[in-house]
């Protein structure tokens, strides 16, 4: 079987002269069916996909080990696996859902090594007041507590 980290390094090594582009995600699943996911500070073509499946077909050996290679781009709606994603979503609006099932959703303020912040927005009625005014809420999250995070697509 081909191995895992054997395809991230080739696709690392190519990507490295790439700033704009890098690696999100490798899966190797038996039978040597592989999926190479990238993403771009501003967005990943056709041509960056098939360059960089061309270039991986000619690391590895089809007489050796026969193998079936994907390369695609990270869509809208793929949850974010790299923290250079949060960083590039952020001042923009996601949705997430927890690993105890807690839905939020509101603008990513904030993404480091350590966690990320959101900013929500609640209704509550103030002390002392009859009416519902919005109160926003930063919310900070480690990565470990988090079960995905997607970018929100809104038509407002």
């Amino acid at each position: 079987m081909i191995e895992k980290n054997l395809i991230k390094e080739y696709a690392e090594a190519f990507l490295e002269p790439l700033p704009e582009l890098f690696l999100t995600d490798v899966t190797v699943l038996p039978g040597n069916i592989i999926t190479v996911e990238i993403a771009g500070d501003k967005g990943v073509n056709i041509d960056d996909c098939v360059t960089l499946s061309k270039y991986l077909e000619s690391k590895l050996n089809r007489d050796q080990e026969d193998f079936e290679l994907t390369v695609t781009s990270a869509g809208l709606t793929s949850p974010f696996k790299t923290l250079r994603q949060y960083k590039n979503h952020i001042d923009k609006e996601v949705e997430l859902i927890t690993k105890k099932g807690e839905k939020f959703r509101g603008t990513l303020k904030d993404a480091n090594e350590d966690g990320f912040t959101v900013t929500i927005t609640r209704k509550e009625i103030p002390v002392g007041g009859k009416r519902k005014k919005e109160v926003l809420y930063d919310l900070t999250f480690a990565y470990n507590e988090v079960k995905q995070t997607i970018y929100n697509i809104s038509f407002k």
